[in-house]
């Protein structure tokens, strides 16, 4: 099986520790003013759902990494309990809130996600990297207030809230990282 180290992990990295598999959800490389640098990472076990945060690993700890199988699928439609993703076969994956609550904000019917699956049971949803997003709500710009990277508050189309630049107006389309949840351009 495949290794990996500490100072490598990063969000979505999933791998083997204290007898589960558990994906990254959070991280951060540390490095004191006195003692070793260390990696605080909170982790996600992809069965039970449970979370532990504030784990500490050593950055030349060595960690098996897990099987994990990825598919491109196409985000359905939900029943209010489970979000259905179908793959090119038109099979129906069924997921639960847990398990897609982090890429809700980015993602609408018919977009194409990357389904996770952990011997053969899928686990979690990523979107892709940048997503185009219509504003649908936004604080008008107000007049005068031009200091440098001034922002605002606009939702999305996915019901999410992100900021922005004063420019942005209501019906604009605007670019989204994904991975760091910024602005990154209007479209």
């Amino acid at each position: 099986m495949a290794q990996i180290m500490a100072g490598d992990i990063r969000k979505g990295t999933t791998f083997e520790y204290k007898s589960g598999v558990y994906t990254v959800t959070e991280f951060q490389h540390v490095k004191p003013g006195k003692g070793a640098a260390f990696v605080r990472c909170t982790l996600k076990n992809v069965v039970t759902g449970q979370v532990l945060s504030d784990e500490t690993f050593n950055p030349t700890t060595k960690l098996e990494t897990a099987q994990v199988e990825t598919k491109k699928m196409t985000y359905s439609y939900t029943d209010g309990e489970f979000y259905y993703f179908m793959d090119e076969e038109f099979n129906l994956t069924p997921l639960n809130y847990s398990q897609v609550e982090d890429a809700l904000r980015y993602i609408r019917e018919n977009d194409v996600v990357t389904v996770k699956f952990l011997y053969g049971s899928a686990f979690s949803v990523d979107p892709e990297n940048f997503v185009e997003l219509k504003v649908i709500e936004a604080e008008p710009g107000v007049r005068g207030n031009t200091a440098t990277n001034v922002t605002k508050a606009a939702k999305v189309e996915t019901g999410a809230t992100f900021q922005v630049p004063m420019f942005v107006e209501e019906g604009d389309v605007i670019r989204i990282d994904t991975r760091t949840g910024e602005y990154m351009s209007r479209v």
